[in-house]
């Protein structure tokens, strides 16, 4: 069975010149072609593809902000984003969307098929930048869910104390002493600049650092 594509591009010329190229092969069927995303998800949810091309430039409705629309009821189709601008922030964008990688619009008849097929197979086609630019957000979020730099034993200790537990269940918890457990403790109060085990559960509640 070959794949089954629908392509979203308002710029006609490139819209028929993919339908050729995906025409040459056998592996692919371009089973629809729209110059805008309005009503994509009725569209998706008909014709049932198995990949999306999207333009990310696109009047009326963008196709970051198509591909967000989409997430919300389907988070497995791939989504391969084409853009004539390489390394942006729109492309940065679409990513953080969900869209699954995306191909330079100059590339598309050397590049195309090894996108779809890299996709297919798990893959994210995209510059080592706009990767870069991906693998920096996630390292910020991380920092923003624990702004404290609590490690990983910290936070264990934190979400037994919130528990309610003692020193000594969280010992028999951790199989660690209770001197460690005291030490960790300490730590923890230091880093959220508490005093009490109250105040390091209730900063640590309200905070949602657990």
């Amino acid at each position: 069975m070959p794949v089954s594509i629908v392509m979203y591009e308002d710029n006609d010329q490139l819209r028929e010149s993919v339908g050729s190229m995906l025409k040459l092969n056998d592996a692919f069927h371009l089973i629809g072609a729209f110059e805008n995303v309005l009503t994509i998800e009725d569209q998706l949810k008909l014709l049932q593809p198995n990949l999306v091309l999207m333009d990310i430039d696109m009047p009326h409705m963008t196709g970051i902000e198509a591909v967000r629309k989409v997430r919300h009821f389907n988070i497995e189709i791939p989504i391969i984003m084409l853009t004539v601008f390489d390394d942006n922030q729109h492309v940065f964008d679409a990513i953080c969307a969900g869209a699954s990688g995306y191909l330079l619009k100059k590339h598309i008849s050397s590049k195309l098929f090894d996108a779809i097929e890299e996709v297919l197979n798990g893959g994210a086609p995209m510059s080592p930048s706009v990767a870069q630019m991906v693998i920096s957000s996630m390292r910020q979020k991380a920092v923003r869910v624990n702004p404290y730099s609590l490690s990983d034993r910290e936070s264990d200790v934190l979400t037994s104390l919130s528990r309610g537990n003692s020193y000594k269940l969280i010992s028999a918890e951790m199989g660690v002493s209770i001197n460690t457990v005291r030490t960790h403790i300490k730590s923890i109060y230091e880093k959220l600049q508490v005093h009490s085990q109250t105040e390091a559960v209730s900063k640590a509640i309200n905070e949602k650092l657990v």
